[in-house]
């Protein structure tokens, strides 16, 4: 079983074998190589930057440079049984479009992003008056691809009125997972959606 970020263990474990999967913003293909060889998916993958396509097919995957803001449209309908978006919907320039794209192209969708809400981010505003760098957020507010703050309780709320139904979610804090009051003690979320 290949070593991988908790939200992508979560994910890759729910993914069903031979199934159809679309990773946007697959970056060094991690998940993509580890559904392939655990689940023997047809695995294919969308990413921005150059050299992480590079990396990707190198490794024999089948990945292609693209701007999912722009390219996924081009994408049909229900062509992949999982689409997934791991920690880039906040790097998107609109969310809410993104969601609508993921659920089109996919019979379900994973999401997974940093939470905005967690204690640590709300200390560093409230006491510090500045934006956090965190083992979450490791790098500071100029340097960061993130240009949507969500929470936990945010992209429940955009779920919702995008007519999703969230079949599961996890949550974790570094490595561990959490349950209680997700929203203020966890790092990052993982999302499990579909719509009828």
């Amino acid at each position: 079983m290949s070593a991988l970020r908790p939200d992508l263990r979560a994910i890759a474990d729910a993914v069903t074998p031979d199934a159809r999967v679309l990773d946007i913003g697959c970056g060094d293909g991690a998940l993509l190589g580890a559904l392939r060889e655990e689940k023997r998916v047809d695995a294919r993958g969308l990413e921005l930057d150059p050299t992480c396509v590079e990396r990707c097919v190198a490794q024999g995957l089948s990945v292609v440079q693209g701007d999912a803001n722009r390219d996924l449209a081009d994408y049909p309908d229900k062509g992949f049984d999982y689409a997934i978006l791991s920690q880039t919907l906040q790097t998107t320039d609109r969310p809410d479009w993104m969601l609508d794209q993921l659920l089109r192209v996919g019979r379900q969708a994973f999401v997974s992003f940093p939470n905005f809400a967690h204690w640590r981010t709300r200390a560093a505003l409230m006491w510090g008056g500045r934006m956090p760098v965190t083992r979450a957020l490791p790098v500071s507010w100029y340097e960061t691809r993130n240009i949507h703050h969500v929470t936990i309780d945010d992209f429940r709320d955009l779920a919702r009125a995008k007519g999703a139904r969230i079949e599961r979610e996890w949550f974790f804090s570094g490595e561990k997972p959490r349950s209680a009051a997700p929203n203020l003690l966890a790092e990052f979320a993982v999302f499990q959606l579909s719509r009828g």
